[in-house]
């Protein structure tokens, strides 16, 4: 077997896909009729959504979907009216089409870095899903691909583009609360498995629909079961650490954001609590509680918790506190609300996560999720998942990316791939 791979030697095998040709080609043309060309590759739940909400922008034209599940795609290209000359198995057909200006990757987690990186050194620039990567290495990797090659990535964390997210964290910023002391955020307490599947199920024969050698991808060789795959790979550790990534990674982007940390990470960092499942395929976390402390004092906690009502990011200050969630904007007193300064600090606007991606495409401009925000709201969630499967605090450094004098933890800064894959 490898050895647990470093960030040098993920990046070290992600320099071809870095370093080519495609990287510095200028931005294809756009097709005879003036729209922007998109692909999408990954149409499970939220791939179609996404599809969907890219047909609903005029400005876009699909031309290539791609599916490692032939139901997937069917339904896809039903959806988009794409003909079965432009449906793939192999997202790698789809990048190397001269016609395709952008690419959506709804992939699993365990997926997004690969075709990250595959869509850049083609020339492509990205709608990709959340979070960013499945580690922090390949992050990094992410990160520098994209700095190279002034690709455009818009990050799934969709919450930047909504208002009163927004609202709420320019309140924070402008000092409505006070002196920010404390974040806390909810997230679910209880995997929320669809299919009626219990995760004990016995291996099955894979159905022919399906390639699933393609979907494992760089993550272990284990047996073939429905209930892995497709949306409750969530909940299997392998590929995610159930919701401290899945929504993690949008409520602690809203703590960054609030925070005004999008270019740092907590430095301390200790999950307790930790409950998985005795047996079974799901063994990701599926209650907890992780504090985090970044460098300046100011504390996160991330709880677990069956009560909806605290599903979200709560700013908590000296003079009182404001709590969002999509379209909740709530405060301890009203006039938090209502005495917002007109002059101040106001951040980047965007009213549609989708369209906002497509403008910049357009304008090489600036997305509400980019790159480098996204890799360090994801990395919030993968210290936390990395002081869980140690069982004890850790201490990182923002700056250098690293857990100094702590060679276990350095071991699980990038995941490891699976000796003799390739894509």
């Amino acid at each position: 077997m490898n050895p647990m791979p470093t960030r040098r030697r993920f990046l070290q095998s992600a320099a071809p896909l870095i370093l080519g040709s495609g990287v510095l080609a200028s931005k294809s043309s756009l097709g005879a009729n003036g729209k922007v060309r998109l692909a999408c590759i990954g149409l499970g739940g939220m791939g179609t959504g996404n599809l969907k909400a890219f047909l609903n922008d005029e400005r876009v034209q699909v031309v290539a979907l791609c599916d490692v599940d032939k139901q997937h795609l069917a339904a896809a290209a039903k959806i988009a009216a794409v003909k079965d000359g432009d449906t793939y198995n192999d997202y790698r057909e789809v990048l190397a089409r001269t016609d395709v200006d952008i690419i959506m990757n709804a992939t699993p987690d365990h997926w997004h870095s690969h075709i990250i990186l595959e869509a850049i050194a083609a020339g492509k620039d990205l709608y990709s899903e959340k979070p960013l990567a499945a580690s922090i290495g390949e992050g990094r990797s992410v990160c520098d691909a994209i700095a190279k090659s002034k690709r455009i990535l818009q990050c799934g964390t969709w919450r930047r583009s909504g208002l009163k997210v927004r609202i709420a964290c320019e309140i924070v910023r402008n000092g409505g609360i006070g002196e920010l002391k404390e974040i806390e955020v909810g997230v679910p307490g209880k995997f929320a498995i669809r299919g009626g599947f219990t995760g004990l199920e016995a291996e099955q024969q894979v159905p022919p629909h399906l390639d699933y050698k393609r979907w494992l991808g760089s993550a272990p060789a284990k047996p073939y079961t429905q209930a892995r795959c497709h949306f409750n790979f969530r909940w299997c550790d392998d590929y995610a650490p159930g919701y401290i990534t899945d929504w993690g990674a949008h409520f602690l982007d809203v703590a960054q954001w609030g925070a005004g940390m999008d270019d740092t990470t907590p430095t301390e960092i200790e999950a307790s609590r930790i409950t998985r499942r005795d047996k079974g395929i799901y063994d990701a976390p599926e209650s907890f509680h992780i504090e985090y402390k970044y460098a300046n004092g100011v504390k996160v906690v991330m709880t677990s918790t069956t009560d909806t009502s605290k599903w979200g990011t709560r700013f908590i200050g000296t003079d009182g506190w404001v709590f969002t969630e999509n379209q909740k904007l709530e405060a301890s007193d009203p006039k938090i609300l209502r005495e917002r300064p007109k002059d101040g600090i106001k951040l980047f606007e965007s009213r549609d996560h989708h369209k906002n991606f497509v403008d910049a495409v357009l304008s090489r401009g600036q997305v509400a999720a980019p790159a480098e925000a996204a890799h360090r709201a994801a990395s919030f969630c993968h210290l936390g998942a990395i002081s869980a499967k140690l069982g004890r605090p850790i201490k990182f450094d923002p700056k250098q990316e690293a857990f100094p004098g702590d060679p276990e933890a350095t071991a699980l800064i990038t995941r490891q791939q699976r000796e003799g894959w390739n894509a």
